[in-house]
C-alpha cells in the first residue's frame, strides 16, 4: 500500500477560496445591513422614547388640571364602577352626601337619601350630619364601553330660594302698582254697605224694608270678605305642598260642590276623567281652588242651557291637563292678553283677583293656564301640571 499524499487540484482550490469570499462578502453585507436596520430602529425608537415621554408630561399635565377642575366644580361629581360601587367623588359631592363613601354601593346611597320630587331628575336630598334639606338635580353618563358611570349632582337648593323670593316680590310689586285699583274695589261695596246701613237707622222703616236693607249690607259685606281673601291669597301665594294629589277625587270633590249650581242656573255639566290614575305633587286646597275659580267664570259665562265641561287627560309627555270648557259669549283678544293681571275684571262685581290666583298655582306647582277663546265661540282654559 502506498502512503503518498494525494495531490490537491489548484482549480479545485481556487474555487474553494473563490466560495469562501464570495460567502465572506454576503456575510458582510448582511451584518452591515443588519447594522444599518439596527441603527435606524434605533433611532426611530429614541424618536418613539420622545414622543411617548412628550405624551406622557402632557398626560400627567392634563390629569392635575382635571383633578383641579374636579375639586373646584361647584357640582358634586360621582363616579362609579361596572357594579355601582362609588370609586370617586369630589369635595363637592363628600359635602353633599356625606363622607366615607368609597367603595359603597350608589344604589344603597340613593335608596336611603334621595326623595322624588316632582320635577324629573330633581330629588330632595336627606341632610347630612344637622344641614338643612337641599333640592338636588342628577344627571348621568356612561364612563367607558364596560358599564361604569359619572353621576353629576347640582345643589338647586338656592336656585328654588331665589325663584320663590323673586315670585314674591313680584307680587308684591304687583299690589304697589294695583294700590289705587285695590282702593277702588274696595270703596264702592264699603260705601254701598254704609248707604243701606244708613236706612237701618229709620225708626218708621217697615220690617220688610229693614230686612231686605239687612241682606243687602251682608252681601256687600261678604263680598268684601271674599275681596280681602282673594288678596290674601294672591300676596302670600299659594305653596306647592308636598301631598300626592290624585286628580280623579279632586273631579269628584268639583263636582259635588258645581252641579247643584250648574242646574239651579239651567247649564249642563258633565265631567270626563281620561287622566288614567294620573297623580300630581302638592296642594289639593289649592288645585281645587283654582278650578272651582275656572268653573264659577264659566258658569257666569253662559246663559240658561249652556254647556260647562270639566276633562282630565294624561299625556304622554308627562303631564297631566285639566280643561274647563264653556260654549259662552267666548273672549276677545285684546282681552285675552290683561286676564291673567290682578285686578283686570270684566264684571262689575268681580275682584280681578281670581284668574291671577290660578296662574300663581299653576306655576308653584311648576304647570301653566292656556286659554283658548274667541267672541261667540266660548272658552277653553287649561291646567298643566307634572304628573308623578
Amino acid at each position: 500500500m502506498s502512503n503518498t499524499p494525494k495531490q490537491v487540484d489548484p482549480k479545485e482550490l481556487e474555487q474553494a477560496f473563490s466560495l469562501f469570499n464570495e460567502a465572506s462578502a454576503q456575510l458582510t453585507g448582511a451584518y452591515q445591513e443588519l447594522q444599518q436596520q439596527v441603527e435606524r430602529l434605533t433611532g426611530e425608537l429614541a424618536v418613539a422614547n420622545v414622543e411617548l415621554r412628550r405624551q406622557l408630561l402632557e398626560k400627567e399635565a392634563l390629569s392635575q388640571r382635571l383633578s383641579h377642575l374636579l375639586s373646584a366644580m361647584p357640582a358634586g361629581v360621582v363616579v362609579l364602577d361596572q357594579q355601582g360601587a362609588i370609586i370617586e367623588l369630589n369635595p363637592a359631592a363628600r359635602e353633599l352626601l356625606g363622607e366615607s363613601l368609597m367603595g359603597r354601593a350608589w344604589a344603597e346611597i340613593a335608596a336611603r337619601s334621595l326623595g322624588q320630587a316632582v320635577v324629573p331628575h330633581e330629588w330632595d336630598l336627606a341632610p347630612v350630619s344637622g344641614a338643612a334639606p337641599r333640592r338636588v338635580s342628577i344627571s348621568s353618563s356612561p364612563l367607558d364601553a364596560a358599564g361604569g358611570q359619572v353621576l353629576l349632582i347640582h345643589d338647586m337648593t338656592e336656585a328654588y330660594k331665589m325663584q320663590r323670593e323673586l315670585q314674591r316680590h313680584q307680587r308684591l310689586s304687583a299690589m304697589g302698582e294695583m294700590a289705587a285699583g285695590l282702593a277702588h274695589q274696595l270703596r264702592t261695596p264699603l260705601a254701598t254697605a254704609l248707604l243701606y246701613a244708613s236706612h237701618l237707622k229709620k225708626l218708621d222703616l217697615p220690617e220688610n224694608e229693614r230686612i231686605r236693607f239687612a241682606d243687602k249690607v251682608l252681601a256687600r259685606l261678604h263680598h268684601l270678605e271674599h275681596l280681602i281673601q282673594d288678596m290674601l291669597s294672591f300676596v302670600k301665594g299659594e305653596g306647592g305642598g308636598q301631598d300626592v294629589v290624585r286628580m280623579s277625587s279632586v273631579l269628584v270633590d268639583l263636582q259635588q260642590v258645581m252641579e247643584p249650581q250648574m242646574i239651579e242656573r239651567g247649564l249642563n255639566f258633565s265631567i270626563q276623567d281620561d287622566g288614567r290614575g294620573a297623580a300630581v305633587m302638592g296642594s289639593r286646597k289649592a288645585l281645587t281652588g283654582a278650578l272651582l275659580n275656572l268653573l264659577e267664570n264659566a258658569m257666569q259665562a253662559c246663559t240658561e242651557g249652556g254647556r260647562v265641561s270639566l276633562r282630565s287627560e294624561a299625556g304622554e309627555d308627562g303631564m297631566v291637563s285639566i280643561a274647563v270648557v264653556d260654549n259662552g259669549k267666548g273672549i276677545d283678544a285684546a282681552t285675552q292678553e290683561r286676564l291673567f293681571e290682578p285686578f283686570y275684571t270684566t264684571r262689575t262685581d268681580g275682584t280681578g283677583l281670581g284668574l291671577a290666583i290660578v296662574r300663581g298655582v299653576a306655576e308653584a306647582h311648576r304647570g301653566s293656564v292656556q286659554v283658548k277663546s274667541a267672541p261667540g265661540c266660548g272658552s277653553e282654559f287649561i291646567l298643566r301640571l307634572p304628573k308623578l
